[in-house]
């Protein structure tokens, strides 16, 4: 993975992360809607969608932010999971692509 590829996608990871603490206002109804043990949450990204990890990151209170996706379907899904296990899907969609963009020269405003 090339430098740039991974500043995208530390990019990716600290706005899920940031969406994952946004959204956690209510954890109960957080678990019963998004959350299961990260081995389901896993086989089902794999067996459903066809999607692998990526990219992963250590967010916020030791959180792990991962980005799956798939090459073939193009579909893609944030999750986070907590020290405990507990796998939350953040956000997902369509039209995945895997980018390696070259940073703007030092001094250049653009």
């Amino acid at each position: 993975m090339t430098r740039t590829t991974k500043i995208l996608h530390l990019g990716a990871l600290s706005a899920a992360a940031a969406l994952y603490v946004a959204s956690t206002t209510d954890a109960a109804a957080q678990n019963a809607r998004n959350c299961a043990p990260r081995d389901a949450v896993i086989d089902r990204l794999a067996e459903g969608y066809g999607e692998s990890r990526q990219s992963m990151g250590l967010g916020a209170n030791n959180a792990v932010v991962e980005v799956f996706a798939s090459d073939e379907t193009g579909t893609w899904t944030i999750t986070v999971t907590t020290p405990n296990g507990l796998t939350c899907l953040v956000a997902s969609g369509q039209s995945y692509e895997t980018l390696a963009e070259a940073l703007p020269a030092k001094g250049n405003d653009a």
